[in-house]
């Protein structure tokens, strides 16, 4: 069997045609006007966004506008509890139409949970793997932060690393999915930030763990336009976390024992499209600044 070619994002292996798989009929259209098109809505989206606390204040009085219309809307919930009535809609809605159509799967989920899949996914409110992917409650084991980002072993503890040790040493899962997606505002803000920055924010102190990822983007992307690095580095972030996986000795060696699988996704939601990829241990080389092998690569849209 041949061996698969070397998978580096650095490169932007995705724009290649012979590396997708087409999907329901529909090739991947990857290049020319469609994918200028994606780039222009990414850059319109991206002119929009407030991604440092000086631009989020706006202009004199804004602030006391805002405070003063939250207050409004907090009065205004207070009174008629029009959005916690919807909630309780669609929450009567899925007891009546979900949970009690399958009592017996409820049941046995308040016993006991086996999760195929660990996902961990960007906090975005738009990007939610249940809703784009459609799991069911107990198909997965999900953690969500700024960027999708998965800190090194060494790197200390935090929610993503106790979420992993969880999942993988007492629920058992098979695989492990990261999942990245595009106009990424925590990507853009790791883009945006100068090597010798001092000024630090929890933002800023979460999202510099992918300093790596942000050096290869730039390297790699030196003649793209910002937004197209950014682009760039939403999918090199996403390979840097699966190499950041294999730090965690107790997921090396389940991967290297085939009894657990690292694969990394992509959701593009301007064109609603969804690339995955599965890590090739044997061909992947770890060593510091290293890149995946990838296998298994298909495109879906």
């Amino acid at each position: 069997m041949a061996v698969p070619a070397p998978f580096s994002l650095s490169s932007d292996s995705f724009a290649s045609k012979p590396s997708t798989t087409t999907i329901f009929g529909c090739a991947a259209l990857k290049k020319g006007n469609f994918e200028q098109t994606h780039f222009r809505s990414c850059t319109a989206f991206r002119r929009n966004q407030g991604f440092t606390l000086k631009a989020s204040m706006g202009p004199p009085g804004f602030t006391d506008k805002l405070n003063n219309n939250k207050l409004k809307t907090l009065a205004d919930t207070e009174d008629g509890c029009d959005i916690f009535n919807d909630l309780k809609d669609r929450f009567l809605s899925f007891k009546k139409n979900k949970y009690l159509k399958n009592i017996d799967q409820y049941e046995n989920l308040a016993k006991v949970q086996t999760p195929k899949f660990m996902v961990i996914a960007c906090a975005d409110s738009r990007v939610c793997p249940s809703n784009i992917l459609g799991f069911q409650p107990g198909e997965a084991f999900m953690i969500r932060n700024i960027a999708n980002l998965v800190p090194t072993f060494e790197s200390g503890p935090s929610e993503t690393n106790a979420a992993l040790e969880f999942a993988v040493n007492t629920l058992l899962v098979e695989n492990i999915l990261v999942i990245g997606h595009s106009c990424c505002g925590g990507i853009r803000a790791l883009m945006s930030m100068e090597d010798d920055d001092v000024e630090r924010s929890f933002i800023k102190s979460w999202v510099i763990g992918g300093k790596n990822a942000r050096i290869k983007a730039k390297a790699a992307g030196s003649n793209l336009s910002f937004d197209e690095q950014c682009t760039h580095c939403e999918k090199e972030s996403i390979n840097h976390s699966l190499l950041n996986l294999l730090t965690y000795p107790w997921i090396e060696e389940k991967v290297a024992n085939k009894e657990l699988s690292i694969h990394g996704g992509y959701y593009n939601f301007v064109d609603c499209s969804f690339e995955k990829w599965t890590l090739d241990y044997r061909e992947t080389k770890l060593e510091e600044n290293g890149r995946i092998t990838a296998k298994n690569k298909i495109f879906w849209c």
